[in-house]
Parts: structure tokens; C-alpha cells; sequence
């Protein structure tokens, strides 16, 4: 079965970041020989003065492939490494949902997409979650983590929002790779495509940024590139600060 793992609120600004935490959450469910897990995505949500967030606001999550006999042990693994690994002060949440048991996904990603606009309360959290069939729960604190966790799998459902956590790690030569090796090489990688609506070809060479990472579009991990103003290669992958949009 196809899952969704995310979390959210688990850190303060001296501890681990919840990225880092659904990384080993991630590594964990594969080390323990549940499955096989994705790329941890980066969901950001709504920055209010009436919502408690140590930086940003972002939520996390991946997906992952498991047996359906794991599914209660990928919950309650990650239930306890969140009550062990959290912040003191944090108030983390755990949204685990099975994909092809949602009652209706578009509830569920809704939920996501208003949690970028909107102030929720776990109240709707919750109620959203029992409609959808999700595991929902909270892990310290106050627990308001359970309204970031619920969305973050939305917007990952969703296919059209999010990052990936942290950057590729391609052994280019010199920074640069053909679009053929990035797609065929690394999983992380779907397909490249040009923010500027250009064709990219499969032996067209991309110089890649130290800090270059894929966002989610149409379902795929996309990494945009842009022209390569010095032409010694075609394409080079576009600067951090254009992805803050996604």
C-alpha cells in the first residue's frame, strides 16, 4: 500500500528541525524492512501572528510503499521516535494516511490548500481527518502539530505543491550532467523541465547548483532549470530563491 507520513511543530530554533526528524522517520521505515520511503517534501503554510511556528511554518512529508501488515508498525514507530525525538517545548503531530482507503482525496487536499490561507484549529483537523479515514495524532505539547501535519499530506496528494528537503546529491563532473543521466540515475529526479516553457532534450547538459532541489509539479519531482547565460552548457538549475514559491 501507498502511504503518506507527515509531521510538523516538533522542533524549537536549537534542536533538530522536523525535516531532519522525517528523514530518519523515513530511514527508519526501510532499515526495519517495512518498505521503501520517497524524498521528504517541504509544505509551507500560513505565517499569522495567531499561529505558533518556530520559523517558517512548514510542514513535512514523504511517502512511502509498505505491506499492509506494517502499516500499525510504521504508526507506532513513528509515534514514539516523535514523543522521543521532539523538542521539550515543541507541540508535534502525525498525519499518516493510506492513500487508497481516503474516502474522498479532495477533502483531504483542500484541507492542505486552506491551511495555506487560513487560521485552522485542530478541531477541523481532527474532523477532516475522521471523514478521511487518517491517522491523526498528537505527540506533545499542545499538539497543535496534528493541523500542519494534516495538511502537509494534502499538499503532498495534492501533486502541485512542496520541495524537497535538502539538495540533490549528483556526482556531476564539474557541476554538470546530462538531462538522460539526472532522469535515468537518480530517483529523486522525474523529469527536468525549463521555468521558461523551452523544450529540454534528453543530451542537453544542466550545470547543478550545490543547493539544487526538485519541486512538485503534476504529480512528478521536477527540477527547473533556466538558460545558461555563459553557454558553455544549455541549461543550470534555477537559484533557491526562485523555489520559495513553491
Amino acid at each position: 500500500m501507498r502511504i503518506l507520513v507527515s509531521i510538523d511543530d516538533t522542533d524549537n530554533l536549537e534542536s533538530r528541525g522536523t525535516g531532519e526528524l522525517a528523514s530518519l522517520i523515513a530511514d527508519d521505515l526501510e532499515t526495519n524492512g517495512w518498505g521503501t520511503s520517497s524524498f521528504v517534501s517541504r509544505h509551507q503554510l500560513l505565517v499569522h501572528p495567531d499561529i505558533p511556528y518556530t520559523s517558517h511554518n512548514s510542514a513535512m512529508c514523504f511517502s512511502a510503499e509498505i505491506d499492509d501488515s506494517s502499516l500499525d508498525r510504521v504508526i507506532g514507530h513513528a509515534s514514539a521516535f516523535l514523543s522521543r525525538e521532539s523538542a521539550p517545548d515543541s507541540d508535534p503531530g502525525l498525519c499518516v494516511a493510506v492513500l487508497d482507503r481516503l474516502s474522498s482525496p479532495d477533502r483531504l487536499i483542500a484541507f492542505g490548500r486552506q491551511a495555506k490561507q487560513a487560521v485552522l484549529s485542530k478541531e477541523m483537523a481532527y474532523e477532516t481527518a475522521r471523514c478521511e479515514g487518517v491517522h491523526l495524532s498528537e505527540h506533545g505539547g499542545s499538539g497543535q502539530g496534528v493541523i500542519g501535519a494534516l495538511a502537509g499530506a494534502g499538499l503532498r496528494l495534492s501533486g502541485n505543491d512542496g520541495r524537497m528537503k535538502g539538495g540533490l546529491k549528483i556526482p556531476a563532473d564539474n557541476g554538470v550532467i546530462s538531462v538522460a543521466a539526472l532522469i535515468s540515475s537518480f530517483a529523486e529526479v522525474d523529469v527536468v523541465r525549463s521555468v521558461t516553457g523551452e523544450a529540454v532534450g534528453n543530451n542537453d547538459l544542466v550545470r547543478i547548483d550545490e543547493k539544487a532541489k526538485t519541486v512538485l509539479l503534476d504529480g512528478l519531482s521536477v527540477l527547473l532549470v533556466t538558460p545558461s547565460p555563459d553557454g558553455t552548457v544549455t541549461w543550470q538549475t534555477v537559484h533557491r530563491k526562485q523555489l520559495k514559491r513553491y
